[in-house]
This record gives structure tokens, sequence and C-alpha cells, in this order.
């Protein structure tokens, strides 16, 4: 089967940018609202932060295998089909984390919810990376900043919806019809067509791609923690009610998405090696206060400015990948997205491990050290 090439005269306009954005910030939701429900299934099924953690690798792991697949299958069949299979597979998936108590199907729900994600995320990237392109202009950071407005209206509305008692199931029915009444918007302006580009659906990172790989995967391992832990941690360490435990990553994505909606102009006005270096020292200093503050206030603050110092970094990155000549791109994005990603879904499983055996605030700690690398790191990447 040959892969499906964009005639010549077909360009990405400004319809299809919009549908970009709209799928961005399908991605956003969708994930965003299982942070709410993550101490519901712990409670619901007597998890330890060590089991939560192997459970979370699950998660990973169906959202690692998917990403390259995803890329695959939109050389081949577009990638309208295949994000809306995606989003399928997210919805199919909710009522499932909402409701099963056994760690079998916790396993089976989260690897299914990880599937789902992993395509969406990677195959709205390949989008986003052939529509900047064709559009001229530097639009990768309000692209992510949907995903992160997502991540707002996923996480707060969820927890909005469980704050005045109605059931974790409930409340992913009102997801799932909100996720499906997106999809249709986008999908008439999705890209029927993928990468032109040949090559195998994985290959192993090498040269810049690998380095921006590893970037990613750190800034996506403090946004996993974020996600995955910043509700328990609230809840265990802190107190706070858990109705109200998703204000944590809220906190997170109003921030970002306030970063990411203005990042292109910020990116033309410091440069992308400054925004590099003073977002990790950014997110570093806001993932050590969130951590070592005794009052939940100033854990929100915390995770607020990981927010700010995460915003642009990504999409700066992304963009590098669509410069670089040393992988084709239809391979390069689905490998650091996957690298990238393994930060934000499976790293959070190695944070239940470490937390099991000694802290949840050592983990936090060692994510803050890891963002300072990154900030070091910056300066190293032509961008």
């Amino acid at each position: 089967m040959t892969a499906i090439i964009p005639p010549v005269s077909v360009r990405p306009g400004r319809l299809e940018q919009m549908s970009t954005r709209i799928a961005f910030f399908i991605a956003g939701f969708g994930i965003a609202a299982w942070a709410p429900l993550v101490p519901y299934a712990k409670a619901r099924a007597g998890l330890d932060d060590g089991t939560l953690g192997l459970l979370l690798l699950c998660l990973g792991v169906g959202s690692i295998l998917a990403m390259p697949m995803a890329c695959a299958l939109a050389s081949r069949f577009g990638c309208r089909r295949v994000l809306s299979g995606g989003t399928l597979l997210i919805c199919l998936a909710l009522p499932l984390l909402a409701t099963v108590s056994s760690i079998p199907l916790l396993m089976a729900a989260l690897f299914l919810f990880g599937a789902g994600l992993g395509t969406v995320d990677s195959t709205v990237n390949l989008q986003a990376v052939i529509v900047e392109r064709a559009s001229g202009k530097t639009m990768m950071s309000g692209f992510h900043g949907l995903f992160s407005l997502g991540g707002i209206v996923g996480a707060a509305g969820v927890s909005a919806l469980l704050g005045l008692g109605i059931s974790p199931l409930g409340a992913t029915w009102v997801v799932i019809v909100f996720l499906l009444v997106s999809l249709l918007k986008a999908a008439p302006h999705l890209l029927p067509y993928g990468s032109a580009s040949s090559g195998p659906a994985f290959a192993i990172p090498h040269g810049v791609v690998l380095f921006i790989g590893s970037l990613c995967f750190i800034v996506f391992l403090a946004e996993g923690a974020v996600l995955d832990w910043s509700a328990v941690f609230l809840t265990s360490e802190r107190h706070l009610d858990t109705a109200y435990a998703g204000l944590g990553y809220a906190a997170f994505a109003l921030t970002m998405t306030v970063g990411r909606l203005t990042g292109d102009a910020i990116v033309h006005k410091l440069g992308a090696t400054r925004v590099i270096v003073f977002g990790g020292l950014t997110a570093a200093a806001g993932l050590l206060l969130a951590t070592l503050a005794p009052a939940w206030e100033a854990a929100l603050i915390g995770y607020a400015l990981v927010g700010v110092g995460c915003s642009n970094i990504v999409p700066v990155l992304y963009t590098a990948v669509g410069k670089q000549n040393v992988m084709p791109e239809n391979i390069a994005v689905p490998a650091i997205t996957t690298l990238g990603y393994a930060g934000i879904l499976a790293g959070p499983a190695v944070i239940g491990f470490i937390a099991h055996g000694s802290s949840l605030s050592f983990a936090f700690g060692l994510i803050a050290v890891l963002l300072l690398a990154v900030a070091v790191s910056g300066k190293a990447l032509k961008v």
C-alpha cells in the first residue's frame, strides 16, 4: 500500500490551521480529564504509590507503542482518519477508568487510553509541522497553546463536576460528548494525507534529533509529574480535599496556556535559546516551591511557575525538528515524540517507585535538578 501524497496544488491554509488547533485541544482535554480521576482510581482499587506507578506504566507503554504506528498510518491513510481513530479510543477508555476497580482491568483501560493519547499526540504534531511550514510563519507555540487550553478545561472542568457531587462516571460522559463535538468540528479540515517522506515507521533517534528528544523527555517528565502526581501530593501531603485536588494541574495548565498563546511573540523577541534557558530555570524553581513550601496555596503557585517555564520549550524543540535534515520528518517527529512522551507517560511510573522507596517530595526534587540540566543544555542547541 502506498502513502497518500498531497496534490501539488493543495496547501494547508487557515481552515487547516484551525483544525490543527482543535486537534491539539482534543489531545490536551483528553489527557487532563484523567488527572482529577487519579485519586478516585487509587482509592477505588486500594493502591499504594508503588502499585499506582506500575499501573501508570501501562498508560505509557500503550502511548509509546502507538506513536510510531500513528505517523506511519497517517502517511498511508491521512492525518484525519488516524486522529479520529485515536480520539475514539480515548472516548472508549474513559468510562472504564472511571469505574473499574480490579488491577487487570485498570491495566487494560490505561493501555487503551494511552494508545489513544499517543495516536492523537503524534499525529497532530506531524500535521502541525506540515501546516506551520506551509504557512511560512512561526505557529508552533500557538498550536501547543490549544493543548494547554484543553488541559485547563479538562482538569478544571472535571474537578468542578466532581465538586458538585457528580460521579466520576458521570463526569467522563460529559468529557466524551465534548471530545466528540470537537472532533466533528475539526474533522472536515484535518489533513487527508500525512508526510510524503518515505522510511520505516520508527527509527532510533540520533544526532540532533536524539538531543532534542532527550530535552523533550525531561520537560514532559515534569509535565507528567504534575499531571499524574500533583493531585496525590496535594491530598496526601497538603491535606487538600480530593474533589479539589485537580487544581494543581489546572494552575499548571493555565500558565502554560497563557505562555504558549503568547509564545510566538516571546520566541521572536527573546530567541529560542533564551526561551529554553530561562524556561528551565523557572520550571525548576516552581517545582521546588511546590514541593518544599508547607501550604497548599504555595504549591499551586509553584505548579503555575512550572507551567510558565515549560510552556515554550517543547514548541521550540518541535520547530527545530522541522528544520533539521538528519532524519526525515515523518520519522523524526514520532521518534522525538516517543522519546519525549516517555517522560510524560512512563516517567510518572518511575516517580511512583521512587516515592515508594523514599518520598514523593524527593522524586519531585530529582525532576527539578533535571530541569536545571535542560537550562544548561539549551545553550548547545542551535535553533
